[in-house]
């Protein structure tokens, strides 16, 4: 199939290359999107070019993998990885070979690569395509299949078997059975992967279309218990009288629900870390009814344990686990408006939208139905109009700073802090407070109540 779309760009860095008498292809991921009537969106090149002589041809080349034999090419604003052919021999870290050895020919070099599907090659500039592991047919029947003994491939590269589920959720693909099969074996070396890598696969599968298929293929291949145990020990943990699932398929819903309506990473991760905490706090009260009362703390706890292993920056962490330690907000037409803004205080008003986000996933997962977008509408509008009024909300909304309680005597430290606190508490309950002069005289009297007695 010599049809596949390349773009100009591709075609004169091409001619560079055959301009020295060097072959190139393009190879990976980009060939099996061209493939599928996608737009490629990583170019990776194999060549027999060397290092050293890709260096010569291009005036930017960085040698961003130069030991395994890669370099990047910018060339007219593009970005170009560029592989010389090369074989590989043992991974005794289970993620890199422990020799590079260059290959003779494209051929050899495909043969070392993880699936069928990633095994094709593109000669730059018309072709012809080289599929000499049958990628393309299983490309077109939607096959995740490794090149050659699944044993291997994923004995050689811990990564591989998270890939592989991974390119299920993202591509809609189907594991086949021996390649599925040979997970299982392989979590030892999977088990070596660096932190940070994994949670890059595992960033991606979020980012699918419905990460469930992912998870799924990872509870049946003993990946999920490896990699997150907290979520694994979710499986058959009943919700009977509440939820329609146990609690890893709720979880997994929740998620789901969140990535098809296109949510943000982040709530994507407290979809599914929302409830994990269930399995430890899990009781049957006098009715026979489980309960799980304050799970949401327990689940924020292991949330953060979870992002922390996995090396996620701390902005991350500290948003996922705020949005699952509050997701458990339970509101009442009879709440004042005090109750609102201590709401809007204590969750922070960039938080709600997200919050509300998470809400509904966490409502579609109790049935795997629709609950329909008008049961939070009556919060949303008492939030948005108490937000509407202006009043405090935060410290720096009183009409009072810090320096102006040292104005009138108080002195920095602890009690000042507090004092603050307690005014801003006052102008929660009656808004009509938040003036200078009152305040000043509350924290005034404050500061007589909290200054001990002469003896």
């Amino acid at each position: 199939m010599g049809n596949l779309f390349i773009h100009p760009i591709l075609k004169e860095a091409a001619a560079v290359f055959r301009g020295r008498g060097k072959k190139v292809y393009l190879v990976g991921g980009a060939v099996r999107d061209l493939f599928r009537g996608q737009k490629a969106q990583d170019w990776d090149l194999a060549t027999d070019a060397r290092p050293e002589e890709v260096v010569a041809m291009f005036p930017r080349v960085f040698p961003t993998g130069i030991k395994h034999g890669t370099v990047t090419v910018r060339y007219k604003g593009h970005s170009l990885e560029v592989t010389t052919f090369r074989t590989e021999s043992a991974y005794t870290d289970g993620r890199h070979p422990d020799e590079v050895r260059y290959a003779a020919d494209i051929e050899e070099d495909l043969s070392r690569r993880d699936f069928t599907m990633n095994a094709l090659a593109f000669a730059l500039p018309q072709g012809p395509l080289l599929d000499p592991f049958g990628g393309g047919e299983d490309i077109k029947k939607r096959i995740i299949r490794c090149v050659g003994p699944g044993e291997e491939r994923f004995g050689e590269d811990g990564l591989r078997p998270i890939r592989a589920v991974r390119f299920a959720a993202q591509l809609g693909f189907t594991v086949e059975d021996s390649t599925l099969a040979a997970i299982p074996g392989a979590l030892g070396i999977t088990a070596r992967v660096a932190p940070e890598r994994i949670r890059e696969e595992l960033d991606k599968i979020i980012a699918a279309g419905k990460p469930s298929t992912a998870f799924l293929l990872m509870e049946k291949t003993g990946l999920l218990e490896l990699l997150l145990p907290e979520l694994g020990c979710c499986r058959g943990i009943e919700q009977k009288g509440f939820h329609r699932f146990d609690v890893l398929d709720h979880s997994l819903l929740a998620c789901d629900y969140s990535a098809r309506e296109g949510a943000s990473k982040n709530i994507r991760l407290a979809s599914l870390f929302h409830d994990i905490g269930k399995p430890l706090t899990r009781n049957m009260d006098a009715s026979g009814i489980w309960t799980f009362y304050h799970h949401e703390q327990e689940s924020a706890r292991l949330t953060r344990n979870i992002l922390t292993r996995f090396r996620y920056p701390h902005t991350v962490i500290d948003e996922v686990v705020h949005l699952v330690s509050e997701h458990m907000f339970f509101y009442e037409e009879t709440w004042s408006d005090a109750a609102v803004r201590r709401f809007i205080i204590r969750v922070g008003e960039e938080a709600i939208p997200k919050l509300l986000e998470l809400r509904k996933a966490d409502a579609y997962a109790t049935a795997g139905i629709e609950a329909g977008g008008n049961f939070l509408v009556p919060f949303i509008n008492r939030i948005e109009g108490v937000l509407a009024q202006g009043r405090a909300f935060s410290l720096k909304n009183l009409a009072v700073s810090g320096r102006d309680l040292q104005d009138v005597g108080l002195e920095p430290g602890p009690r000042m802090g507090i004092i603050l606190r307690e005014l801003l508490e006052t102008v929660v309950d009656d808004p009509e407070l938040n003036n200078r002069e009152k305040l000043l005289e509350i924290a005034k009297n404050l500061n007589r109540r909290y200054t001990p007695a002469c003896n």
